[in-house]
This record gives C-alpha cells, sequence and structure tokens, in this order.
C-alpha cells in the first residue's frame, strides 16, 4: 500500500449511478473540471432498477445531447409501453393504461400520456440500458475523469475547498484529492451524508419488495392479447408487478410481501414468482439476479454542510413512485450543478449555493408523501382482492370489470403524471424574486402552465422549429415578448457583475396563455426567477438577488 500523487478537481462527485454521471455531464457542458469517484470497475452491469425516465429528465438529457442515444435504447421501438391490470401476467385483463411505444412517443396524441408539453415526453427504459450510455457519454467529456474501484474515506473542509481521502480497492493504494466542493451521490446508504451529519427522517418501513430479475424465453408467448411494459398481477393468492426488460426474454418480478410477511426468506420466492406470472410447476425460468428491497419515506434534515452536498438516494429514499426515485435525483444533480458551476466561473456569490437546499428539500419532502400516500393505497387494494376475481360468467365479468376499474383510477395519474414532472415549483427560495402570484397547486396527474416565479417555464415551439429550451443560454436567459421593451439597464447591470446572461426574442408558432408578462427571466434549469413588464429602474439589485449576493 502506498500514497499516489494528490489530484485536483473543481468538484468530486462520489458515485457514478444516473445521478453522478448526470451531475459530471452538466458541470462539464459549463466547463468545470470532475472527477467522479466510484466503488464498482468501469462498465460493470448496474443493479436493475429504475425503468422509467422522465419527462423532465429527458429535457435535460436533450440539452445534454444524450437524449436521442437513449430513445433508440431499451425496449423494441413498436413495443407496448402500456401498464395492464391482469389476474397474472398470464391471465384475465382487468384493465390497461395505454402509453405510446417509443417508435410512436413524438407523434401519438390519444390518450393519458400522449399529451405532454414538451420537447422531449417520458421513455420507458430499464437502468440496465440507461447507465452504459450516460457512463460512455460522460466518460468522453475532456473535464471529467473516472476513478473505478475508488473508496472516498474521510475528508476535511477549509475556506477554499475540500480534501477527501480515496482508496484504490484493488491495490490499497491511497491518494488525497483536492477540490473546490464535494457532491456524495453514494445511494441510500451514503457515506457522505453520514458524514456530514444529516440524518433521514420520515417512515423506514412502508413495503418490502422481494425482486427477481429473470429469463423466461417462452413467458411471452404465453401472454394473452397486447404486450405491455409492466404487468399487475391481481390475484387472491399473490400480487406482484411484472417489467418487460428487454421485450423479449427477461423481466423483472416484484413480488409485494404482505404485512404478515416481514422478512424476505420467509416467502417462497420460486412459487411467488409462478403466482404472479400465472404458469406451473413445469416452466422454466433462470434467475439472473435477486435485489430484495425495502420501500421507505425518508428525507435527510438536511443536503448541505457548507462545501459538501448530497443528491439522489443519498438525500432521499422513497416506495418506486412514477419511477420517480432516480429522476427525482436527476433533478437534484440538475438544479445544484449550475449553481456550482456559477461558483466555479466566479460570476456569483457563495450565497447562491444555499438555494440548492431551500429548493430541493422541501419538493423531495412533498413527493415522498406523495409515493407513501400511493403505496398505502396499493397495499389497501392488494388486500382487498377478492377471492372470486377469476371466477368464470357473468357475475365474474362485472367483477373484474369493477376491480379494473378502481385499478385504472387509482394508478393512470402514477403512469401519466404530467403534474409530477412539470407542476413542481420553488418557493422561499434566496435567488427567485416573487410577485405575489401563487402558483398553481402541485398535484400528480394534471398541472396548469404556469410563470409565476419558481415554476418552469413553460414549453412552446418557436418559429424556426427548436424548442424554448433549445434556445436558453448557459446562465439566465431573459424571454422578451415585445421587442419595444427597452432592457438594456438589465443587460448592463449583468454585464458588470459578468452574469451571463441571453436574451431571446420569441417568435414562436403559438404562445402559451401563461406567457402574460413581457419579461420572462428564466435559470438555467429552466425554472422561472423573474418576469414582468419592464425592467425594474434597480437593476442592479435584481441582478444581485439572481447571482446570490443579495438576501431574499
Amino acid at each position: 500500500m502506498r500514497e499516489q500523487e494528490e489530484l485536483k478537481a473543481d468538484v468530486l462527485v462520489v458515485g457514478a449511478g444516473p445521478v453522478g454521471l448526470t451531475l459530471a455531464m452538466d458541470l462539464a457542458a459549463r466547463g468545470v473540471k470532475v472527477l467522479v469517484a466510484e466503488t464498482r470497475r468501469h462498465a460493470e452491469p448496474p443493479n436493475v432498477k429504475c425503468n422509467h425516465v422522465a419527462a423532465r429528465t429527458m429535457e435535460q438529457f436533450r440539452r445534454l445531447g444524450v437524449a436521442q442515444k437513449l430513445r433508440d435504447a431499451g425496449l423494441p421501438a413498436d413495443h407496448p409501453n402500456d401498464v395492464v391490470f391482469r389476474t397474472s401476467v398470464t391471465g384475465i385483463e382487468l384493465t390497461r393504461i395505454p402509453i405510446p411505444c417509443r417508435r410512436d412517443r413524438y407523434t401519438e396524441t390519444e390518450g393519458p400520456d400522449a399529451w405532454w408539453p414538451t420537447p422531449e415526453p417520458p421513455h420507458r427504459i430499464n437502468q440496465l440500458f440507461l447507465e452504459p450510455i450516460l457512463l460512455e457519454h460522460t466518460a468522453a467529456l475532456p473535464n471529467v475523469r473516472l476513478l473505478n474501484r475508488t473508496q472516498v474515506g474521510g475528508f476535511e473542509q477549509d475556506a477554499d475547498g475540500v480534501t477527501a481521502d480515496a482508496t484504490d480497492l484493488d491495490t490499497g493504494d491511497t491518494r488525497r484529492i483536492r477540490c473546490r466542493y464535494l457532491v456524495g451521490c453514494d445511494g441510500g446508504s451514503s457515506g457522505v451524508r453520514k458524514r456530514i451529519g444529516a440524518k433521514l427522517e420520515g417512515t423506514a418501513v412502508i413495503q418490502r419488495v422481494q425482486s427477481t430479475y429473470i429469463r423466461a424465453p417462452q413467458l411471452r408467448a404465453l401472454i394473452p392479447g397486447k404486450p405491455a411494459w409492466s404487468c399487475y398481477s391481481v390475484n387472491p393468492r399473490r400480487c406482484g408487478t411484472t417489467f418487460a426488460i428487454d421485450g423479449r426474454e427477461t423481466w423483472l418480478v416484484h413480488n409485494h410481501l404482505n404485512a404478515e410477511e416481514p422478512e424476505f426468506d420467509s416467502v417462497d420466492r420460486d412459487r411467488s414468482i409462478r403466482e404472479i406470472l400465472g404458469v406451473g410447476e413445469d416452466f422454466d425460468y433462470e434467475v439472473i439476479s435477486k435485489e430484495d428491497w425495502v420501500g421507505r419515506r425518508l428525507v435527510a434534515d438536511r443536503f448541505r454542510e457548507r462545501r459538501v452536498f448530497i443528491a439522489g438516494d443519498a438525500a432521499h429514499l422513497w416506495v418506486p413512485y412514477a419511477g420517480y426515485g432516480m429522476n427525482a435525483g436527476i433533478a437534484d444533480a440538475i438544479n445544484l450543478s449550475w449553481l456550482l458551476a456559477a461558483c466555479v466561473q466566479g460570476w456569483a456569490d457563495e450565497r447562491i449555493l444555499d438555494a440548492y437546499q431551500a429548493e430541493r428539500q422541501p419538493i423531495t419532502e412533498q413527493v415522498s408523501q406523495f409515493a407513501m400516500d400511493h403505496a398505502q393505497k396499493m397495499i389497501r387494494a392488494r388486500r382487498a382482492v377478492p377471492s372470486d376475481i377469476e371466477a368464470p360468467g357473468p357475475e365474474g365479468d362485472a367483477l373484474r370489470a369493477e376491480v379494473g376499474r378502481e385499478a385504472y383510477e387509482l394508478n393512470v395519474q402514477q403512469f401519466c403524471c404530467a403534474g409530477l414532472n412539470f407542476g413542481y415549483f420553488y418557493t422561499r427560495s434566496p435567488i427567485i424574486v416573487a410577485d405575489g402570484e401563487p402558483a398553481p397547486a402541485y398535484t400528480m396527474g394534471d398541472f396548469t402552465p404556469s410563470t409565476v416565479p419558481g415554476c418552469r417555464a413553460p414549453h412552446l415551439w418557436l418559429a424556426d422549429g427548436r424548442s424554448l429550451y433549445d434556445a436558453f443560454g448557459p446562465g439566465y436567459t431573459l424571454l422578451r415578448f415585445d421587442r419595444r421593451v427597452e432592457i438594456g439597464a438589465l443587460e448592463k447591470a449583468a454585464r458588470e457583475a459578468r452574469m451571463p446572461l441571453a436574451v431571446l426574442d420569441v417568435d414562436a408558432k403559438e404562445i402559451p396563455r401563461a406567457y402574460r408578462h413581457r419579461l420572462v427571466l428564466c435559470r438555467a434549469d429552466q425554472h422561472v426567477a423573474w418576469r414582468g413588464d419592464r425592467v425594474p429602474a434597480d437593476a442592479d439589485v435584481l441582478v444581485a438577488r439572481l447571482r446570490g449576493a443579495a438576501a431574499a
């Protein structure tokens, strides 16, 4: 064991899962030098976890130049992304939530999941396919260095940065890493979170799930009717969820344990899988891997300790809901990235970093409550499955129709969740200028586009065919809807403060009604920071606020 040379970077990212890789990609795109430390080997296959990339995440991947690579991967292009409820995977269909396949994702206009006001609607893809694409893209960036098989241990902070100790897990060699900031994207058991003294608070156990990744080439031929991306099995013997991974022969089976089954090993895995699939003892399948997990509702009491931050599962854990665990972590990364870059680039005051916890912690707390509430409703529904749900004849048909209606109403907002994607907003932020108008209510299924400061700037298509977001600058972007409005004072104040400000005179095919003001100032993460009909007389005060140099 020997000590190697000290490494230096602007930001050290601990963890190379989707959250850490997205953070590194975004920082690198802003000219920030990044080191990423990961305990796994390079290109080691990830866990079979997330199956869904939300629209807000895809909007950011579009900006980072990786969206199309992801669209081209995952399930076959024509494989339905529907969510179906059946008595078993091979049993009787109860209801179906239609979701376009990736071939039709941009063109389909019918159905609860086809109206998304965005250049990048959601994409169903398992982490097995997602993460390697993000890794390849990140590894090719000039400002990023990946340190695989590297364990970050202790670290110390001072007025100018962070010094971390890192160990090569193969050789035992140690090295020091000097950085301005450190971000822990190291998962639910985060060492970074523990070292800054942050604590997870909430509900420790909501649901236990036996999760098995299997290969079953014969299964698809046994499934009646139209295939689906996800199938919820509803029967009195065993309820579970099955995801199509490659659309041909691999599947992820979640067996939802009952309250009286507190131990994973107390439940016969093989029998449960067969009950969920609806197959007999003569059906052959191969277990590829097992990853049992506990659904929780936990949010860290703080996301930051001076120059050290946490994001993703390191900061919040909840029952998988709308696939939003990973996506919430990526939203953390996008929120934090431009703030860190602003400090590294020298145009922002360090106080701008206070916005990260002020904005992200309340949102993740709220989403965690949504997830827990839905999980509890699903638990109650599983307990109430009628014993005769598989009975033949008219009475059985009527019962299945009723259960199907209830399942649809309970779950359509989870899988067609425009509100979850676009409706969240930031309040009480030190860098958002409120104007007294409240933001529309945050709900799961629906949302009202709004330019209330803190909301996502409503999407529109420009006259030249570009998305509005394609025209945003790397810092702040001023949308001007009337060229007669004089903006020189704001441009001058931004220039003197070295704050990047792009001006976009909006020429659009159709302007959403939410744009009621002649000026809307948007941040790098596409959230509205300020709006008005004229530049304020004290434009320098507004710029100071946006730079984090003035108190809210």
